[in-house]
């Protein structure tokens, strides 16, 4: 999807579509972080310390049950 910037005061906007909003489960109120390695712009919802806290059990989880596989198939 190529976007362009819009004009916001004596700013730039960039305007996102709703179907990716939804996807990534994004609304007005939602606090986004906006990050950069010098040549990509990286916009991503800031997600809460509980949910990110799961996410690592559940890895933790399938490297322990699936790891052995996992590095097999990366040799």
């Amino acid at each position: 999807m190529i976007k362009k910037l819009t004009r916001h005061g004596n700013s730039l906007a960039l305007v996102v579509d709703k179907p990716v909003l939804e996807l990534l489960k994004i609304d007005a109120d939602t606090p986004l972080e906006i990050s950069t390695d010098g040549e990509i712009l990286i916009i991503s919802p800031v997600r809460d310390a509980a949910r990110r806290k799961k996410f690592r059990k559940a890895l933790e989880a399938a490297n322990i049950k699936y790891g052995r596989a996992l590095k097999r198939l990366a040799e």
